[in-house]
C-alpha cells in the first residue's frame, strides 16, 4: 500500500514539474499553460475567496442530491426489473436505447424546463448516474444462485425476506460498483452542467475564469475539481470496503 501511494505521488510530482518546465521551454506559451507556481499562487488567491467556497458547495450540494436521487432509483427499479423476468424481457430493449444517450445531450431540454436553476444540473447527474447503478444492480440480481433462491422459497421465505437475505447479499457488491462509478459520474455532470448551463458552482466559475482571461485562476479550478474527483473516489471505495469487508474481492484486497 506504501509503495503503491509512493508512486502515485511520485507520478504527480512529476506531471507538476513537466507544467512547470514546459512553458520555459517555447513548446506551449505560457499564456496558454501558466507554469505551476502560478498555477499554485492561483489556487492559494481561490482558497483565500469566500466566493470559491460558495461555489464548492453548490457543486457538492448538486453532486450529492443527483447521486443520493439516482442511487435509491436505480437500486429499487433495477431489483423491481431483475427480479420478475417479464419485467426484464419488457424493459431490456428500452434500457439499451436510453442508456447510451449522452446526457449532455439533454442539456437545451433541461435550460427549457429550468434554466439555469439548480435542477437544471440535478437533470442531467441524475439521468446519467441512474444507468451506473441499474446495470450493476441487474446484473447483481441475475447473478443470484437459483438454487439458493429455490431453497429460500420451499422455506416459505416471502418476497422481502428473499431480497433481503438472498438477492441484497449477492447484489452488493455490484450495487457498490454501480455507486462507485455514479460518484464519479455524477462529478462529472455536475461540473458539465455547470460549465455550459451556467448553473452556481465550480463549472461557471470555470467559465468565468476562462471568459476574463484568468488563465492561472482557470487551472487552479480545474485542479480542484481534479482532487475533488479523487476524494470522492477514496471515500466511496472506503464505504465499499466497509460495506464488503466480509466479500471475498475485499478481504483478498487486504490480503495484498
Amino acid at each position: 500500500m506504501i509503495r503503491k501511494v509512493a508512486l502515485g505521488l511520485s507520478g504527480l510530482a512529476g506531471l507538476l514539474l513537466v507544467v512547470e518546465v514546459l512553458p520555459y521551454t517555447g513548446v506551449v506559451s505560457s499564456d496558454f499553460l501558466p507554469p505551476t507556481h502560478r498555477i499554485a499562487v492561483a489556487l492559494a488567491t481561490e482558497l483565500a475567496d469566500g466566493a470559491f467556497w460558495g461555489a464548492l458547495w453548490d457543486t457538492l450540494v448538486a453532486w450529492a442530491i443527483g447521486l443520493a436521487i439516482a442511487v435509491l432509483a436505480g437500486i429499487v427499479v433495477g431489483f423491481v426489473i431483475g427480479a420478475v423476468p417479464v419485467l426484464r424481457a419488457l424493459t431490456a430493449s428500452t434500457i439499451e436505447f436510453l442508456r447510451p444517450i449522452p446526457s449532455v445531450a439533454l442539456i437545451p431540454l433541461a435550460v427549457l424546463l429550468y434554466g439555469t436553476e439548480i435542477r437544471s444540473t440535478l437533470m442531467l447527474v441524475v439521468y446519467a448516474s441512474f444507468w451506473q447503478v441499474l446495470i450493476q444492480v441487474l446484473y447483481g440480481v441475475q447473478d443470484v444462485d437459483p438454487v439458493a433462491d429455490e431453497t429460500a422459497r420451499s422455506y416459505g421465505l416471502g418476497t422481502l425476506a428473499r431480497v433481503r437475505y438472498v438477492l441484497w447479499p449477492t447484489a452488493l457488491p455490484y450495487v457498490m460498483t454501480g455507486v462507485r462509478l455514479a460518484a464519479a459520474v455524477a462529478l462529472v455532470l455536475a461540473i458539465t452542467a455547470e460549465l455550459v448551463i451556467g448553473a452556481p458552482g465550480l463549472g461557471s466559475r470555470i467559465a468565468v475564469a476562462q471568459s476574463s482571461n484568468a488563465v492561472p485562476n482557470m487551472y487552479a479550478l480545474i485542479a480542484v475539481t481534479g482532487l475533488l474527483g479523487v476524494a470522492i473516489n477514496l471515500a466511496a471505495r472506503g464505504v465499499e470496503r466497509l460495506l464488503l469487508h466480509w466479500h471475498q474481492s475485499v478481504r483478498g484486497e487486504v490480503l495484498v
